[in-house]
């Protein structure tokens, strides 16, 4: 992913924000016997763990599809984008862009043993069924625990430590106040392109970067 200074992502708590609110990635792996290959789950973050580990599981057979442990992979986390009109600018001459927070993960898989890959997926249906009015558990009851004793066979479980990140936070910061402003109107509004959480995602950043401009000019 190419950079810019205006937009880099280099912060490791930003990054594992990101994580955290748009936890769906895509695993690419360069495999000898195949070439690229590509997968999409959801993952967790290790929040007992230095550093960003992932949490996730892969249906049989992508760990082998995938060469899983033998390969470094690529894990692709998107959050909010979309479409920003140059008619939302100015009079002058523009031309449109793609607002979009993005960060590609590299590390090398660990596989779990049937145990620890069981707590995660026992992991991953808790942190989703938290949400829910009733969350409906692994392991609630007899049944269910039978069930997923059965189905966790058919999954590999994944530890993947990141070693090194690119993250982008392309959120209009090369445009004046007043243009980010009008912006994140037309976002919030009901227009074709309107992206509420796109529209959040471009106040947080700007509203950070305003609080550090009046601090240094305090």
């Amino acid at each position: 992913m190419r950079q810019n200074p205006s937009f880099t992502l280099a912060s490791e708590e930003g990054v594992k924000r990101v994580i955290r609110e748009h936890p769906w990635m895509t695993i690419v792996s360069d495999t000898d016997a195949s070439g690229l290959v590509a997968s999409h789950y959801p993952v967790l973050l290790d929040e007992d763990a230095d550093g960003i580990v992932l949490l996730t599981h892969v249906g049989r057979p992508d760990e082998v599809l995938h060469e899983l442990g033998r390969h470094e992979v690529l894990v692709i986390v998107q959050g909010p984008h979309g479409y920003i009109s140059p008619g939302w600018y100015d009079a002058k001459p523009a031309v449109p862009t793609w607002n979009f927070v993005a960060a590609h993960l590299h590390g090398t898989p660990e596989l779990l043993d049937d145990a620890e890959n069981l707590r995660v997926l026992e992991a991953l249906v808790d942190h989703f069924e938290d949400a829910m009015p009733e969350p409906r558990r692994m392991r609630g009851t007899a049944e269910n625990s039978a069930y997923a004793d059965r189905i966790a066979s058919g999954t590999v479980g994944l530890r993947i430590r990141i070693t090194r990140f690119t993250a982008k936070n392309k959120m209009s910061q090369n445009k004046p106040d007043e243009t980010v402003d009008r912006i994140i109107g037309e976002l919030e509004g009901d227009g074709p392109y309107a992206s509420p959480a796109l529209a959040a995602e471009m106040r947080r950043t700007h509203e950070t970067l305003r609080a550090a401009k009046a601090r240094s000019q305090a």
